[in-house]
């Protein structure tokens, strides 16, 4: 059966109350600090907490850095969690969680202290020598190269200058790297999230005022469901929008689930209006199959070489593509053409519509956000009289409505066999129709 986390974003998400919601639901401090400390980065600690939010118990996770690197953590604003990664020479400390957006005041002038800087080059050293697993690691470098990317935009700069200040990016490498290694650690099959709600009001930064979400937030926040409650403070920050948006599978309401741990992740501050925490629930899907909300990109093209097109294709994938397709289309003027299809998740629509724009002759590309039925699915690994067959199975609402075997593995088998796919086929099916009577 799929196994399910649901982010409960009615207060927004943040990075440490990811972290503090997972530990609550389960993860093992210990485990979560053995992940971290094999980063190596000298003079921090991570502890937890029970604290009260609204009368709600949730755990506060906490980062803890020696005071000769503390210092610049007085300097931020009060807000809702730390907009850690900046331009160079650019020291916009971000708001901790819990912020009053209305009433942000900027820092005192004199008052920063510089320290040295982390290139992302630097951070990604640095996982590599985290305890995640080689997957983590890169889903971990490529968070962090999507906020480089997000502040480049927004700063008009090369990524190459995009730096992290020293106390801040020691937070931001702590709740990517424990995010990725709690989640990997719970194994879910599917993460869903509830719509963000962002707050409102404004933010003091140091370039001015701007309204919530602040600008890097709203970047990444694109193409997901947000709203706002009224809370006149920022929920929603950079770090907690990265991961939600990387994780989540589909935005919407609680999927149908048996709920096997409830874990809570409270912000800084104790909101007068709800309780300022994350929830996340987990367990095992029940009674429907997976719904998600994916974007579906078309272009036809007519006067472009063939051979381009394979290339096309891996370029696509490369850049987050679910499904590609290509169609024989007829088109004005008689001429016959090709209709490109792909489907992706939303966050990847504009990434994918560059590459079709640099790698094909296609002068406009159309796009609809559109609702996917998945069946849940598992793989059972058979045994027949000519070896193992991997069999795919597929639910709808916990009923089996299909089976098949890998094909991969019966064309393995028929070469080393001397025998037709169709028969290995035959084969796997009566292994697996064994196991149902």
């Amino acid at each position: 059966m799929s196994r399910i986390l649901y982010f409960d974003c009615f207060s927004g998400v943040s990075g440490d109350m990811i972290l503090g919601a997972l530990v609550d639901a389960g993860l093992p401090i210990g485990e979560l600090r053995r992940a971290l400390g094999s980063l190596a980065i000298e003079g921090v600690d991570v502890t937890v907490e029970r604290v009260s939010r609204a009368g709600v118990s949730a755990t506060k996770f906490h980062v803890v850095v020696k005071p000769d690197q503390a210092d610049d953590h007085n300097h931020g604003h009060d807000g809702q969690g730390h907009s850690r990664i900046h331009g160079h020479h650019h020291h916009d400390r971000g708001h901790d969680h819990g912020h009053d957006a209305q009433h942000a005041q900027p820092h005192e002038p004199g008052t920063h202290h510089e320290h040295a800087h982390r290139s992302l080059a630097d951070i990604s050293e640095l996982i590599g020598r985290s305890a995640l697993s080689p997957n983590g690691k890169e889903r971990a470098r490529a968070l962090f190269t999507r906020l480089g990317e997000v502040e480049a935009g927004i700063h008009q700069m090369p990524i190459e200058r995009i730096h992290l200040h020293e106390v801040g990016a020691i937070d931001s490498i702590v709740d990517i790297v424990g995010a990725v290694f709690g989640l990997e650690w719970f194994g879910a099959d599917q993460i869903v999230a509830s719509p963000l709600n962002v707050g409102s009001g404004t933010v003091q930064c140091e370039h001015g005022t701007f309204p919530v979400p602040a600008p890097a937030t709203a970047r990444l926040l694109e193409g997901v469901p947000i709203y706002s409650s009224g809370v006149a403070a920022e929920l929603v920050t950079p770090t907690g929008a990265v991961i939600v948006t990387a994780y989540a599978g589909a935005f919407g309401p609680l999927p149908p689930m048996r709920v096997e741990r409830i874990g809570y992740g409270a912000g800084d501050r104790d909101l007068p209006e709800a309780p300022n925490v994350l929830r996340i629930l987990g367990g095992e899907a029940a009674g429907a199959s997976a719904v998600e909300r994916i974007v579906v990109l078309e272009c036809e093209i007519d006067d472009m070489n063939p051979q381009l097109y394979g290339h096309v294709m891996d370029r696509l994938y490369d850049a987050g593509a679910l499904e590609v397709f290509y169609a024989p289309v007829q088109m004005k003027k008689n001429r016959p053409g090709t209709l490109v299809t792909v489907v992706a998740r939303p966050e990847r629509r504009d990434e994918l519509a560059g590459v079709l724009f640099r790698e094909t002759t296609t002068i406009g590309v159309r796009f609809r956000d559109v609702d996917r039925e998945r069946l849940d699915r598992e793989s059972l690994a058979l045994e027949t009289p000519v070896g193992t067959v991997r069999v795919k199975i597929a639910r709808r609402r916990g009923d089996i409505v299909n089976a098949s075997p890998e094909y991969e593995d019966c064309a393995r088998l028929a070469r080393e066999r001397g025998m037709s796919v169709k028969q290995v086929q035959a084969l796997a099916m009566k292994a697996y129709l064994d196991t149902q009577t």
